[in-house]
């Protein structure tokens, strides 16, 4: 449904046609509802539902709730494996030995030590086999019985829900910001915007589509329907489209199996991969990059039977080997490795934004000599990049003055895997004067503000958002990077997976760190319990789902404290029916159920490529806990991955990105003081239209503000 797409993307709840009547007892069982899950109606939305007759008034009311029970992750029910969590949890050892004490049971009697003796010396005892281990022992309804009510904190999460404007304007609305994003959309992402685009088709367009990906999403869905292709420049640009309309990757990192395409959307293909050749021969210098992939498209495609494209044929004719087109890339390295880097850097001048990102290795290639005419050509480029390479260049050379500990590589996946930083650092002054032209470059593209800028300070060390693949989807997931406070005085993670065809075992660990990111102990189903942190207990088949969770109180006297995901068997991430991982935030004195809606912070889906997946690490500081989201996934094993064997990568990662400097929002707030007023948000409401940045707007603001609030963050981002 496309409302409930919208509440949880946008916060913003569409306002019905439904016929006008009475609706205040709705209103009101709705706003008591959103309350128990910690949201919050606005006065605008519970008069909208008030002023509808009772039938649509339940309709919307109903859509809401189970829009925002999913997106904090409380459509399904968390049962935990020891009824008390976070009570009453037995030592590791002990459960084990009275598990395996009622294997062994003779009759109604109690199994003797030298019964479980002979047990363990004949071999063959498997754990996940011991009578009553890994499945539940009590209903969910059991669970919550034998716990009290959530007793209510004044720190417990209200996230505010505005009414909008009929779905029709609220889905063009959307559609319009998303396929219009300067930076690229993580897989649920553009999983949205086609969706988006296909009940969007018919009404008002994108002007332009920076990302190319979007391109593909958008353009797969014209294709199938026949339509005209929009924004096609480059021969990559058709390839994307093959592949995702394959049902593949568009980003082109893996290879996809292309499907057959019918002769209507062949002769499109086809002749948009003319006109583009046509339109700029070089253009051709792209297909070698990716010859293999066109070989199998020209066997889909048969471009020999259509004598009226020839442009279209010599793209077929470079995959093969008939005729050569030497790329920019190409012709770079081959100045590079002749010893003219400044030639190079040159020759990259008619790609700007792979010159800018390349800049870092012309620079250490480059003798003193050449320094000077590769600084030039990058300045020369950067007014034809885009915003979002300009950024990532500039938090790049902020971390290039000295060598890393160690060197962190993050794949468009979030697959992760680390390396010694061997590149020498680059000189202070070189590193000052490109800081210097990329400041200037990015603060002259920030629009210029027509109202005062009132930031929420909880904004301003959120990373900037220059790619949705550096953030899963949820709720309140922060970009990579970003560092956000955790207040109350215990942490409770809790990871929930329900498999699709097979049996499947996720672990749900902790790994606390020292203050030099050395070992200092580990929680998980083989440690039930160190220094105040506890496991709910292994779960190992999950048809109907399964939930695990481990509590950690903030007196712990580790410094770094990682939760992470571990597949010990069966299905990956990207396999399972359903998976989340998310944390909560409570007192000591708020009991309750293990799971409570309105202490969860944040919740991600857990999607990615890899056996073990790492969504963020906490760290003390001065002013207590801290988290920084990290959005990784490790390769691991196949099976049985634990935390024991993936410590010390784990500890090198969490050091290298916990010690990494961020390109965060304080910076683009920092670019507008010169020109604009910016006030700190307090709490108290402005007398004048504002333009609001922060993690949630507030309510109330003077009638022609503008907000922006977490999910618009990227707009913020100079093209």
């Amino acid at each position: 449904m496309l409302e409930k797409l919208i509440v949880q993307k946008t916060l913003r709840v569409p306002a019905s046609t439904g016929e006008a009547g009475d609706g205040t007892l709705v209103a009101r069982q709705l706003d008591a509802a959103l309350l128990d899950v910690g949201f919050s109606a606005s006065r605008a939305l519970l008069e909208h539902v008030g002023a509808l007759a009772p039938g649509p008034a339940l309709d919307l009311a109903a859509t809401v709730v189970s829009a925002v029970r999913e997106l904090v992750g409380d459509h399904v029910q968390h049962n935990a494996y020891f009824i008390g969590f976070p009570d009453n949890v037995p030592d590791t050892v002990e459960f084990w030995v009275q598990r395996l004490r009622a294997a062994v049971l003779a009759g109604g009697d109690t199994a003797t030590d030298a019964q479980l003796r002979d047990a363990l010396l004949a071999g063959g005892v498997n754990l996940l086999d011991l009578p009553g281990y890994g499945s539940y022992q009590h209903t969910y309804a059991e669970l919550l019985a034998a716990h009290d009510a959530l007793i209510a904190a004044a720190g417990d999460r209200l996230t505010l829900l505005r009414l909008g404007d009929r779905v029709e304007v609220e889905a063009e609305r959307l559609y319009l910001t998303m396929a219009g994003s300067p930076t690229p959309h993580g897989e649920a992402d553009l999983a949205i915007l086609g969706e988006l685009a296909v009940a969007c088709l018919d009404g008002a367009q994108p002007d332009r589509i920076p990302v190319r990906e979007n391109r593909a999403v958008l353009n797969g869905i014209r294709l199938v329907l026949g339509r005209p292709l929009v924004a096609v420049d480059t021969t990559t640009d058709v390839l994307r489209l093959a592949c995702h309309v394959s049902g593949g990757d568009a980003t082109l990192v893996t290879t996809t199996r292309l499907r057959a395409f019918p002769r209507r959307e062949r002769r499109i293909l086809l002749g948009a991969l003319d006109e583009v050749v046509a339109a700029s021969p070089s253009k051709l210098g792209d297909v070698a990059r990716y010859a293999e992939r066109w070989k199998r498209l020209g066997e889909r495609l048969h471009p020999h039977e259509y004598a009226q494209w020839p442009h279209a044929r010599e793209v077929f004719a470079v995959a093969r080997g008939e005729r050569r087109v030497p790329g920019l890339a190409g012709r770079a390295e081959a100045a590079i490795r002749a010893g003219a880097v400044g030639r190079a850097a040159s020759v990259l001048s008619a790609a700007p934004g792979l010159l800018v990102r390349s800049a870092d290795r012309l620079l250490r290639l480059a003798p003193a000599a050449d320094r000077a005419a590769v600084v030039e050509a990058v300045g020369g480029a950067l007014d034809s990049a885009s915003g979002r390479v300009l950024c990532s260049l500039r938090e790049h050379v902020d971390n290039r003055r000295t060598p890393a500990p160690a060197r962190v590589y993050v794949g468009r996946s979030g697959r992760a895997w680390i390396g010694r930083d061997e590149r020498p650092p680059l000189p202070a002054e070189l590193v000052a004067e490109l800081t210097a032209l990329l400041d200037a470059e990015i603060g002259a593209r920030l629009p210029e503000p027509s109202r005062p800028l009132l930031v929420d300070p909880e904004v301003l060390d959120v990373a900037l958002p220059l790619s949705g693949k550096a953030a899963g989807a949820g709720f309140a997931v922060l970009p990579r990077g970003s560092r956000a406070s955790a207040p109350g005085e215990l942490l409770r993670f809790f990871m929930y997976w329900r498999q699709r065809e097979r049996r499947t075992d996720y672990d749900l660990s902790v790994l606390l760190l020292d203050e030099h990111f050395h070992p200092a102990g580990q929680v998980s189903y083989t440690n039930y319990r160190h220094d105040g942190v506890v496991h709910s207990g292994d779960i190992t088949d999950a048809p109907n789902g399964a939930t695990e969770f481990i509590d950690v109180p903030l007196t712990v006297r580790a410094h770094y404290v990682v939760p992470q995901v571990h597949i010990y068997a069966g299905e990956s991430f990207d396999e399972v029916a359903e998976s989340m991982f998310g944390y909560q935030t409570r007192t000591r004195e708020q009991r309750g159920a293990p799971f409570d809606a309105r202490t969860v912070r944040a919740r991600s889906q857990l999607r990615g490529r890899g056996r073990v997946a790492l969504p963020m690490v906490f760290a003390r500081d001065e002013g207590g806990w801290r988290a920084l989201w990290l959005h990784l996934h490790l390769r691991g094993w196949p099976s049985f991955n634990r935390v024991e064997e993936h410590t010390p990568t784990i500890a090198d990662q969490a050091r290298a990105l916990a010690q990494r400097r961020y390109l965060t929002m304080s910076y683009l707030i920092d670019r507008w003081r010169d020109r604009a007023e910016v006030r700190t948000w307090t709490g108290r409401l402005p007398d004048e239209p504002v333009t609001f940045i922060g993690i949630e707007a507030p309510d109330g603001l003077p009638e022609g503000s503008e907000t922006y609030p977490l999910d618009r963050l990227g707009e913020l981002i100079p093209e």
